[in-house]
């Protein structure tokens, strides 16, 4: 694991990406929005996967790709959405904006489909793979990359 300038973390394995979401679950509060992106097989799932860990979340979690929802319990409800087969005005309808300012945490992969309704302060996280295989994990909130990026267990 290391940590790059901009607001990004390396990480070198599915457990690193893991383990910087599960760092990045435990500093989140209720109504936090995190809006994932990128391509197929960058790590989304196995980050959803971290992050729920860091809310506490116990459950098996997989990708809502043919559901568009699921709803795990832990220290805060985490609202995990696929939103890729969505239209923009069709979320309205399935009332999906409830968790988007819900008690828990909102995890929206795809969030391009929805952009205009994600509230202002939502996080913006993306995932690239870069040539080498490893994970380039950029954080939009410069307060959380602070936070979780000055560990021990985050340098070198």
């Amino acid at each position: 694991m290391k940590t790059l300038d901009k607001n990004i973390l390396l990480s070198s394995n599915e457990e690193e990406t893991k383990a910087i979401a599960s760092r990045i679950g435990s500093k989140l509060s209720k109504g936090t929005v995190i809006a994932l992106t990128g391509e197929l097989g960058a790590g989304k799932t196995t980050f959803s996967q971290g992050l729920a860990i860091g809310l506490g979340v116990e459950d098996y979690v997989d990708s809502p790709t043919f559901s568009i929802l699921k709803v795990y319990e832990g220290r805060l409800p985490l609202y995990h959405m696929d939103v890729y087969r969505l239209e923009e005005n069709s979320i309205e309808d399935l009332g999906l904006d409830e968790y988007l300012y819900g008690d828990g945490v909102a995890l929206v992969e795809w969030p391009s489909r929805i952009q205009s309704l994600l509230p202002k302060d939502t996080i913006f996280i993306s995932i690239e793979v870069l040539p080498s295989g490893e994970r380039a994990i950029s954080i939009g909130s410069p307060a959380l990359y602070k936070e979780i990026s000055h560990n021990e267990y985050f340098s070198g």
